[in-house]
């Protein structure tokens, strides 16, 4: 999906950013990282929910 090139460059952008705002933001990011994840897996089964709720229906 990624080549070598991109995540060699994720990684130095990343370690930039570290050095740039300190470790301390760390677990901030990463808390909102998290919460921004499991927002899109509830929307995504909510999704498959209701997809396969409509698959099961009598087409009129």
């Amino acid at each position: 999906m990624f080549g070598l090139d991109t995540v060699v460059v994720l990684l130095i952008v990343l370690a930039v950013v570290l050095v740039w705002r300190g470790p301390k933001m760390l677990p901030k990011w990463g808390e909102a990282l998290g919460r921004g994840v499991k927002a899109a897996r509830k929307e995504a089964d909510e999704l498959r929910r209701d997809a396969d709720r409509t698959d099961g229906a009598p087409k009129p």
